[in-house]
């Protein structure tokens, strides 16, 4: 769990809380989570110094977050700043903004991409409980 937190991203915060929230579902939760979404996030964040970590949510069979590339193959690869992944888990940026403006990239499928705005929405609800 506590190496999904790495100094220099405060995504990893955020993919931290995400995945204690995961942790917290009874398997009544996560499986009605898994079974909304059916998708596996692979998550390429750039933070300030330019450096990329990956994350992955995987909420197609674990319902789990971890560091480092997704096992197997993401549904969607979503490429982006930290600053972009914050300001979409704060709900101060719009997905579908982001990728207008070119904050946002994807790699796979696009549909599930706009997903994701649902899954940090669940988080972010439940983490506030």
């Amino acid at each position: 769990m506590s190496d999904i937190k790495v100094d220099g991203w405060k995504s990893s915060e955020v993919l931290a809380t995400l995945s204690q929230v995961f942790e917290s579902f009874s398997d009544e939760e996560k499986k009605a989570q898994i079974q909304k979404t059916k998708g596996i996030f692979e998550l390429r964040i750039k933070n300030a110094e330019g450096k990329e970590g990956v994350w992955t949510i995987d909420l197609k069979k674990t319902g789990t977050v971890y560091k480092g590339e997704a096992k197997p193959k993401p549904d969607v690869a979503l490429i982006l700043s930290d600053e972009t992944f914050t300001s979409l888990a704060e709900g101060k940026l719009d997905g579908q903004k982001a990728f207008m403006t070119g904050k946002l990239k994807t790699k796979g499928n696009m549909m599930m991409a706009t997903k994701l705005d649902g899954v940090l929405k669940t988080a972010k609800t439940k983490a506030k409980l």
